[in-house]
């Protein structure tokens, strides 16, 4: 009963603070109140039984990646969302598929007979970050090594892009 409550509080803290991140008009506001959803979302993993996912959760997204998101938005100075776009077409739609999705989600809910049917345990290695490094560096070596490849392709990409291609930069 006591993973039921602390669920049902998680979830309303996640959509709340998913809710804020797309209200708020501060970019940065906006970028903490997704740290905040990313490590609720941690929180989940670790009430399913995977630490190791929980903590990859928080260091990779919550760090890592908001961090860089935190850097562009200061580096371009765009603290400030908002203003006139021109696409007033955006809002209804917008509008409309948000309570398409809440009404399929609302109907999957309510057709279930029991609300979530509860799953069985886990394999006994789930999470174990020896078992995931096994199954990523021989099962899945392939899939790991092509975005590897990708990844790298990104970042020198990335790095193209942001050089300084005038008279001066060639």
């Amino acid at each position: 009963m006591g993973e039921l409550i602390a669920f049902y509080l998680l979830a309303g803290i996640a959509v709340a603070t998913a809710l804020a991140m797309v209200i708020t008009r501060n970019a940065v506001h906006s970028a903490l109140f997704l740290v905040l959803n990313l490590v609720v979302v941690a929180v989940f993993y670790l009430l399913l039984g995977a630490p190791f996912v929980a903590m990859v959760q928080i260091a990779v997204y919550a760090g890592a990646v908001m961090v860089l998101f935190l850097f562009v938005i200061m580096m371009l100075g765009a603290e400030r969302v908002g203003g006139t776009t021109g696409l007033r077409w955006q809002v209804p739609l917008a509008g409309a598929m948000g309570a398409a999705l809440i009404g399929g989600t609302l109907f999957a809910f309510l057709r279930a007979p029991a609300g979530l049917a509860p799953v069985g345990s886990p394999p006994v290695p789930f999470g174990d970050p020896a078992a995931i490094g096994e199954r990523l560096l021989t099962t899945y070596v392939l899939p790991f090594e092509i975005t590897s490849v990708l990844l790298l392709i990104a970042m020198i990409g990335a790095v193209v892009l942001a050089r300084d291609s005038g008279p001066e930069g060639k």
